[in-house]
This record gives structure tokens, sequence and C-alpha cells, in this order.
């Protein structure tokens, strides 16, 4: 992208990339056609291994079922699970027969299960039958105690003729597990399979043809500090198109295959994994349920990958691993780091010792569905390890003060994007979305951000995390990179806590690498006079983790809750 030097903080992406003006289920079957025998998927913990023709026959199977269990288009339906194929399947055959898929959160518990499925009104839900602590199915049977004495095959025939009847979620009718242990209630995945007959097969088509799209076709629930989680609905056209330019920036073509450690629950796995791979005809390979650094330094070295997505803590706790060397990562090229900022000397080292030279940054949020800026191949080293790149194709951003107006370059402001990517709005919350969107199309982030004079953007921090301590502005993600600077800190997250004298206070909470020493007075002295007096946190706190979600953010609002709790005792 040519960029004549900036004086304001706005800039359009490319202009010349087309946008695919086609459904998720059309493009796939167009990759299909081209190349029918490439690698599609291989999910390692499930010895599933399947070529694009292969994987379309299980996907429109499995639309059939849904369309024989009655699921029509704009119907929701929830997928509860961590990395599975089923929860693949889930995703290519819901968008063929145009029902909304909800991606429900691994680890909710019931009130946020609840929640979820109330608030779309889901006609149906697929789950797994557990995922670490989370025993899906009996929390299901706690919020639905009719499934107990619920029998969807009526005389225990083979077909599904009885729907169901909760009281405290009246819409859900179906409930599908997966496994092959029998639930009452509820039915198979592997049955719902087997549901769909020839005349299903031939209405998958047909409705297939009618949809469009600019249909909305997925819900995610976006984590917030505060209030309930809101359900940011998104289209074919936003998603799919995202995926392709998300692959197109890793130059992803059929002889790839891209590793996704990361969960498809959100956008980093089921856009910038899945649908990144079928509009370029690449294999999305899956080393487990959930990350795990010895699965996926195993996968990539087994399964020669070219690429492969994390955030920044997975790529640390990979390069961390005793067995690091052990692995043949050389098959690597590129792949995505996204979800957090990254820490300037841990993209160095992904660099370096695994072999990703073309390495991305990227950056954006479940409501860009996700992606609105990204780092490309040939930027200079220093651009990719400092900024988030610049604004992707077919979108507008700016950087903007408190009235809305556009700040001059190097300034801080809140970012805001507008183009294709941009949610359809948050489901059945007119009120929340226009806090969110302007009315002149801008989806204001939240996240502050600095753009230079060639259009590259800083992210440092969000409005609501910034640090104001006796009437200084403190940004957490400046003192995070000077206190990576210290040998022995692996990573720290920086954030605020209230104070009665300054208004707030600076607090780090430190993982210290292996084998390594550090106290609290010892690296306050570490930054005397190499930082603002200010900058330099009163409260230092040595964990072995941070409090994060399934996705891998942190959870810095946690954090706070803990220190004042802690402090206050």
């Amino acid at each position: 992208m040519q960029v004549n030097s900036l004086t304001q903080s706005q800039l359009n992406g490319p202009d010349d990339v087309s946008l695919l003006d086609m459904t998720i289920p059309d493009a796939f079957d167009q990759t299909v056609e081209k190349f029918p025998e490439a690698l599609a998927l291989v999910v390692k913990h499930q010895d599933i291994r399947w070529s694009y023709r292969e994987y379309q026959e299980q996907i429109e199977r499995l639309a059939s079922g849904l369309l024989a269990l009655g699921i029509q288009p704009g119907d929701r339906v929830g997928i509860w699970s961590p990395n599975r194929v089923e929860w693949c399947l889930t995703q290519f055959a819901t968008a063929k027969i145009g029902a909304i898929m909800v991606c429900i959160n691994p680890a909710y518990r019931l009130y946020e299960l609840e929640y979820a499925l109330s608030k779309v009104g889901c006609k149906a839900i697929i789950a797994a039958e557990s995922f670490k602590t989370s025993h899906y199915l009996d929390m299901l049977n706690e919020l639905m105690p009719e499934l107990k004495s619920h029998s969807p095959c009526r005389d225990g025939g083979p077909l599904p003729t009885e729907a169901l009847v909760s009281k405290k979620l009246p819409e859900l009718k179906w409930v599908i597990r997966m496994g092959d242990a029998q639930s009452a209630g509820m039915l198979n995945f592997s049955e719902l399979m087997k549901l769909g007959g020839e005349s299903h097969q031939e209405q998958v088509r047909s409705v297939q043809s009618t949809l469009d799209c600019h249909d909305a076709i997925n819900i995610q629930f976006t984590s917030g500090t505060t209030g309930n989680p809101k359900g940011a609905t998104l289209s074919h056209h936003n998603i799919l198109n995202n995926g392709k330019v998300v692959g197109d920036g890793m130059q992803l073509d059929e002889h790839d295959r891209l590793c996704v450690p990361v969960p498809l629950y959100h956008c980093f796995g089921m856009v910038m994994g899945n649908l990144a791979c079928i509009t370029h005809g690449s294999a999305a390979i899956f080393p487990d349920e959930a990350f795990d650094p010895l699965s996926t330094l195993k996968a990539v070295a087994e399964e020669s990958c070219t690429a492969l997505h994390g955030v920044p803590t997975m790529f640390i706790a990979q390069l961390d691993h005793p067995e690091f060397d052990h692995f043949d990562l050389s098959s690597l090229r590129t792949g995505i780091m996204a979800g957090a900022p990254c820490p300037a000397e841990i993209m160095k080292q992904v660099i370096a010792r695994m072999h990703m030279d073309k390495v991305l940054i990227a950056y954006g949020q479940t409501e860009l569905s996700p992606v609105n800026h990204m780092t490309a191949v040939d930027d200079p080293l220093m651009k990719r390890v400092e900024t988030v790149g610049r604004p992707g194709p077919r979108l507008e951003v700016k950087i903007c003060d408190e009235l809305g107006n556009v700040v001059a370059i190097g300034e801080r402001g809140e970012i805001c994007t507008r183009g294709y990517s941009v949610m359809k709005g948050y489901w059945g919350e007119a009120e929340r979305t226009a806090e969110t969107i302007d009315a002149d199309g801008w989806l204001h982030s939240g996240d502050l951000g600095v753009m230079d004079a060639e259009g590259f953007v800083q992210v440092v921090g969000r409005l609501k995390d910034m640090i104001i301590r006796g009437g200084e502005n403190v940004y957490p993600r400046e003192v995070e990179e000077f206190l990576f600077t210290h040998p022995a800190i692996q990573d720290v997250q920086v954030f605020g806590i209230p104070d009665e004298k300054y208004g707030e206070q600076v607090c780090a909470w430190v993982q210290l690498k292996t084998d390594q020493n550090l106290n609290a007075e010892a690296l306050q002295a570490y930054c005397k006079d190499k930082i603002t007096h200010f900058k330099v946190p009163k409260f230092i706190e040595f964990v072995e983790e941070f409090p994060m979600t399934v996705t891998g953010k942190i959870q810095k609002f946690r954090m706070r809750e803990i220190m004042v709790e802690q402090i206050a005792s």
C-alpha cells in the first residue's frame, strides 16, 4: 500500500482487493471443485484426516440431518464444545442451510449458559460431554430437568419426533450430545448425521441457493468486564471476507498447512483459521481440544505445518517448553499473532527460533469479524514488532479524541473502523449497538492507538485500562514494555488499582523465567531513574499464571479485583 506522509490519523486500506460476493457454503463448494483431493482437515486428537471432498460429504450429511430435525434458515443453533471435528462440521453445516451458529464459550457456567441460550433463542444446542472441569451435560440437565423424562424418539422409534418442552428455555427444542454414550432426552451427534434422507439432501441444495451473503450467520458473545455479554451478529460477508483477507496476508495456497491451537468458538479459530483455509484450499490442523504447548509443537513437526496461529502467551509457552529443541519446526513460514499486544522480544524469538520469518501481527475485535489491522510480510521488522500494521483492504480507520475529532499523527486517541467487516449489530440490543457503532457507521473500539506518518498503528491500551495517578496518565502497555527489558521476566501485566491519595496506583503482576529470582524491591530499583517515577509499580505480585479467557485474553479486571481484596485484608 502506497501511503504519502500523513498529517492526520485517518487512512483507508487498499481498495484494489475484490471482496467475495458469495456465501460461506458457495465458497466452500468452489474450493472443493478446485482442490477435491487436497488435504482439508486434520484433527489430531480424534484421528480425523479428510480431503476437501470428504469434508464436503460430512458437512452435507450434517446439514441434511439438521433439516430433518426441523432447523430452518434463521434458526439459532448453539455449539458448546472445545476444538473438535463436530465443531468444524457444525460451522459449515449451519451456514449451508442458513441457520445462525451461536458460539458458546467452553468456559461458561450455568448462569452464563442460560443467559446465552435465552438471549438469542437457540432452537438447538450441540454440546460436548465435558471439558476440563466443565461437565456440559450435567449443566444442561440442571438447566432443563425436563430432559430426564423426555424421549425425543417417540415409542423408541429411530427418528426424533418429540421436541423438548423446557420451562426455562421454551425456544430450545433439541439437545444433541457428542460421544457414544446415551443421555436421556438427548440425541447423539452420530444419530443426527444419519437423519437426512435423499429428500433432505435435495432440500439442502435448494436452501443453499436462496441464501444471501449479507444474511446473519454467526453470533459471538463478547466478554466484557461489566454487564452481560453482548451477542455480536456477523454475516457470511463479514467473516468469509475477513478470513480471506487474513489468508491473503499469510500468502496461503493449497499447499499450506495451518496449525490452529486457538479456540474455534472465537473468531481467531473459526474465521482466521477455518475460513482462511477454505478460501485458499489450505489444510486446517487441530492439535488438541485446547491449547497445549507440547501437542502444538508435535502437530507442527509431524504435519510439517507451514503456518501457526496463537496469542502471545501461547508462543511464550512453546518457546519456554523444556522439549522445544526436540522438534523440527523448519517447515514454518508464517502465522498470525493476535489477541493481545505482543512483546517485541517475544516476536523476535518467534522469528528466530520458530522459523516464522513471515509471522504477522493482527489486531481487531469480534465486532469487526475480527481483523481490521494487519502487518504485511514485507513490512520492516521493527514495524512488525512494534505496530499492528495498517488498515486492511476495504476498511477505513481513524483515531479520534473524546469529541470524535481526528487527532494529528503521533497523538493518542480511540481507534475507529468503518467498512465491510463491521458487525450487523448486537443481537436484540439496538441501544448497545448504537453506543458502539455511530450514526456514520464508525465502530468505536474502546482501544487507544497512535498512527504514524506511514499509517502504521500502535495499540497503547484501552480507554478503561488507562491509569490516572495523581492527574498523570499512565499507559500500562508502556510500563509493560519497559519491564520486559528485565532479563528475569517472562511475562508481565500492568494495571491500576484504587488509591485514596492518588486516585490510582500502578500494579504489576510478573511471571519469572524458569530458575530466575526477583523481588519487588529489586524490580522497583531496576525501574528507578529509567522510567518516570509515577510509572514505577507500587504493588508487584509474582505469579505462576494470569487469569485469562479461553481465547488467551488477559483478564486485567480480575487481577484488579484480586489485588483490591488482598490489600483490604
